[in-house]
């Protein structure tokens, strides 16, 4: 009885196992669906869409040409259409050159969507806008705000500003799915608390009320990895994840003091 009992049991906790298994099997093989939403809607034909060859992709940028130094480099959310946030970018810089990318396998772009490789093309449309215009601001927002905190540490930034951001994407990923082994599973781990520290920009955090994604905690977390003096974080009242640009002080903060 004892015997066919402990059998029973063996065999209970070996499904069980094999399922934990097949789940952490699954889940590695799936991750990068569930960080990378990818837009398939192509930007406009015209002269105001830049391609930039990079390593083992054709990457678009969405534009606004204008002369001077200053210049404006977005980076959006994982499943954000960028040549449609262009509108509330030029109100808020209006005689202000504009770039925003569109990430690996997004509109038009091909390729795969890695950290490694969005890090990558960051650096090259940075490298060659900063031959035009010497003073350029990096926004990224989301998913983005990882991509430009992380090119921040490694170019000369005129101003930073982190949209809805996060601390760690690693971290998030493991508060959702607490029973897995997620530090060791996961390959784009995004931990912009690493780059904080190194920048030496203004940077403004701008982080919505009612976030439903990103927890406050996580963007407070980041706030307090950048140098003491030069961060400013502010919470957009009556602001979710997703509608945060449609407040009345969203163009106001992303063009901040005057």
């Amino acid at each position: 009885m004892i015997l066919t009992l402990v059998r029973s049991l063996s065999i209970i906790l070996s499904i069980a196992a094999l399922m934990y298994l097949a789940a952490c099997i699954a889940l590695f093989a799936m991750q990068r669906s569930l960080i990378y939403y990818p837009q398939r809607t192509l930007p406009p034909h015209d002269d105001s869409t830049l391609a930039i060859a990079v390593d083992g992709a054709r990457v678009l940028v969405s534009t606004r040409a204008s002369s001077g130094p200053n210049a404006v480099i977005y980076f959006g959310g994982n499943g954000e259409t960028v040549f449609e946030s262009l509108p509330p970018l030029q109100r808020a810089f209006p005689e202000t050159a504009l770039f925003a990318l569109h990430y690996r396998g997004y509109n038009g772009s091909t390729g795969t969507p890695t950290e490694a490789s969005l890090i990558a093309d960051a650096q090259i449309l940075f490298d060659q806008v900063h031959q035009d215009h010497a003073h350029i601001t990096l926004i990224g927002r989301s998913l983005g705000s990882g991509v430009a905190i992380h090119l921040a540490s490694l170019r000369p930034v005129a101003r930073l500003v982190l949209v809805t951001p996060y601390d760690s994407l690693q971290d998030l990923a493991a508060r959702r799915f607490p029973f897995f082994p997620i530090r060791w599973l996961l390959l784009d781990k995004f931990e912009s608390w690493r780059y904080a520290p190194k920048i030496s920009a203004p940077t403004l955090l701008l982080a919505a009320q009612n976030d439903e994604v990103i927890p406050r905690a996580s963007t407070e977390l980041l706030y307090r990895h950048l140098p003491k003096g030069l961060a400013t974080l502010i919470v957009v009242p009556d602001a979710a994840h997703n509608t945060i640009s449609d407040t009345t002080e969203y163009t106001a903060l992303l063009r901040g003091p005057p």
